[in-house]
């Protein structure tokens, strides 16, 4: 018995150790899941592709997606060597990687991007890409679309492509049913021009902060209330905090897939077929990871319930429709950075009633 019930220790141990170091090695290198099933090393191009975000989410994901998919049809001539988890750094240090051709390409937040082309602020106005629907109706017009991707050309970066991660809403520790519990609560935003304009039309004073200094903040009770997708809050785990979630909607979380275009022509000079395959497998992997995502967040939403114990709220009609009357003074202030008549055009195609 003694000498069973030795055995079952050391076997306890022994497991206890290889999840603890299987632990270690994830939080020490957190591409450990997502590393590829193949030797990059024999690959004849390399891209060094950045992302912020976490894989989980299908939008992030495009880049393992096009990774593995390029490798592939490429027979291992390219690799798209993707670092996501800003293991390159946060998106204005990789902008500058970008531009200056160090790195090959990365998938940039909306928010972040009209640093380095205010027409990428066209993603973050209110009611205008808000809908899934309504966003494959944008990325499906071509004639809209080039001028939207072309937005940072005079940086030298061009965009291929768009992959999103939710719907934004706010993420509280207690219930924000009408517009007037907005002024109950400390809500932080993001700091990012689109952003400020919208709550000062809606005539909400936000706390503007950068993300990493959300969870601390949160705890501290600096706020207690936040402007951000649903799938990163379960994601990030901001449901263990918040336990309320406002499904305002008036907006979706993108990312826009950029690469340095010195690079890109040089390539299409070098290689035609292979960089036509990098954009085809791009524009196929974003396309399909924009499906999967609303199936993700409907998926993430129901986790969020029951796992969670988050409360989703809608806004009554009334104040839904206060806050769209309000955002057309975003839209006409923001006009100017993006084209006037470009924006009518976009308006017109989404049904946005300005």
């Amino acid at each position: 018995m003694k000498k069973w019930l030795a055995i079952l220790i050391v076997v306890a141990v022994g497991v206890t150790l290889l999840a603890a170091g299987a632990f270690a090695a994830e939080k020490e290198n957190p591409m450990a899941k997502w590393n590829p099933d193949f030797d990059p090393s024999t690959a004849q191009y390399k891209i060094i592709y950045s992302n912020v975000s976490n894989p989980g989410l299908k939008g992030v994901y495009t880049g393992i997606a096009i990774r593995d998919e390029l490798w592939k049809r490429t027979g291992g001539k390219m690799y798209f060597d993707y670092r996501p988890f800003s293991m390159l750094g946060g998106e204005t240090e990789v902008f500058n990687l970008l531009q200056t051709g160090t790195i090959q390409g990365m998938a940039s937040s909306s928010v972040a991007a009209p640093q380095i082309g205010p027409g990428f602020g066209l993603a973050n106005l209110p009611f205008l890409l808000d809908t899934y629907e309504n966003l494959d109706k944008f990325v499906a017009d071509k004639e809209l679309m080039a001028p939207f991707l072309d937005s940072a050309k005079h940086q030298g970066i061009m965009g291929v492509n768009l992959s999103g991660y939710g719907q934004y809403g706010w993420a509280s520790t207690k219930p924000i049913r009408k517009l007037e519990d907005l002024k109950k609560v400390k809500l932080r935003i993001a700091e990012a021009p689109v952003n400020l304009l919208t709550y000062k039309a809606w005539g909400i004073n936000p706390v503007p902060m950068p993300w990493p200094d959300v969870p601390v903040a949160l705890k501290q009770g600096v706020i207690d209330a936040l402007d951000h997708t649903g799938m990163v809050c379960m994601v990030t785990k901001k449901f263990e905090v918040c336990k309320y979630f406002t499904e305002i909607n008036y907006a979706q979380g993108l990312f826009i897939w950029l690469l340095n275009e010195k690079w890109f022509n040089d390539l299409k000079a070098k290689e035609p077929e292979l960089a036509k395959t990098l954009i085809d497998v791009m524009n196929e992997k974003c396309n399909e990871m924009r499906a999967a995502t609303l199936k993700q967040q409907e998926a993430m939403y129901q986790a969020a319930k029951e796992k969670e114990g988050v409360e989703f709220i809608k806004l009554s009609d009334a104040d839904m429709k206060e806050l769209r009357r309000r955002s057309v003074a975003v839209h006409n202030e923001y006009a100017d950075k993006i084209g006037p008549e470009y924006l009518k055009k976009v308006q017109k195609l989404l049904g946005f009633e300005g």
